[in-house]
């Protein structure tokens, strides 16, 4: 049986929130099978509690961002392409700012912390999404889809018409039945321009990004000392951050997803998308019933 995972223990760490600017104190702890990903503000009296769901994303201008009512929690979409990457169906998420820390920019810390705090599988078989049929959102020229799959893929273009991007990778595709997540995605670290930078920080946001926690161009060029850490590192990035975007559905996808130039708000609504179909997706669980072939959960899931 594929069971359920959570943490094995407590684990704590401090990093900066990218649009406050602010400390932030981030706790990640174990949860009963069934539990999900609940994220909750400490700071605030009482606590505000927010459960992952497609339906609780409101605003994805700049990140993907929960909210209750009109408290938020802001930026999830690293920390949960982590708990996607490495199976975790759930755990308590305990923050007191309205976001949670960008730490590097990538996925990389936070793949680092759930290992510090160990996996234990539970006994609870684990429930996946299947879809059923092509499920497809578009905005012009951006678009995203899921599609029937057993196990799961995900491919990504880009095209930002800048020197700097147009000299790497512009389309990537990973199988995660054939790459780990660690290795594979979640050092693609998120990305900005200088002009953006100025214009978010006039309005109150971006306050805590640095060279240190993303990839800062100016009009033809890369500002990071260190460089790339690969040819495909943009477009690796919006794999990252579809994985966070498609895991607040609650649940891990058997399907292939695929998008152009898509970005969270599209993502968000391509969930509620299939949704809203339910001839598109069905419950999966493989309690009896033997994985298919060509998916080798038994690897993407390992401990």
């Amino acid at each position: 049986m594929l069971k359920q995972r959570t943490l094995k223990k407590v684990v704590r760490t401090v990093g900066i929130g990218l649009h406050s600017g602010r400390k932030v104190n981030l706790t990640l702890r174990p949860a009963d099978p069934d539990t999900g990903i609940v994220y909750t503000r400490v700071d605030l009296n009482p606590p505000v509690v927010m459960p992952a769901e497609a339906t609780r994303v409101n605003d994805t201008r700049m990140a993907t961002t929960l909210n209750e009512g009109p408290v938020k929690i802001s930026t999830i979409e690293h920390l949960m392409s982590a708990f996607n990457g490495l199976g975790i169906d759930n755990c308590y998420v305990d923050v007191d700012a309205p976001e949670i820390p960008i730490m590097d920019g990538s996925g990389a810390s936070f793949v680092f912390l759930i290992q510090a705090a160990g996996i234990v599988e539970q006994p609870a078989p684990k429930r996946f999404v299947r879809v059923k049929k092509t499920v497809r959102v578009t905005d012009g020229d951006k678009w995203a889809q899921l599609e029937p799959h057993e196990g799961f893929s995900l491919a990504f273009s880009i095209n930002f018409g800048h020197p700097a991007i147009d000299s790497t990778l512009q389309f990537t595709e990973v199988d995660l039945a054939k790459v780990d997540y660690a290795h594979a995605v979640s050092r693609a670290r998120t990305f900005g321009f200088v002009q953006d930078v100025e214009m978010l920080r006039s309005i109150g946001l971006a306050q805590g990004g640095t060279l240190e926690n993303a990839v800062v161009m100016d009009e033809y060029r890369v500002l990071n000392p260190e460089g790339l850490r690969g040819q495909d590192e943009f477009v690796k990035h919006k794999i990252l951050d579809a994985m966070g975007d498609l895991y607040v559905l609650g649940h891990p996808l058997l399907t292939r997803y695929s998008a152009n130039k898509s970005g969270h708000g599209l993502n968000n609504q391509l969930l509620r998308a299939l949704l809203a179909d339910d001839s598109a997706w069905e419950w999966a669980t493989f309690e009896s019933e033997k994985a298919p072939r060509d998916f080798s959960f038994e690897r993407v899931f390992a401990i």
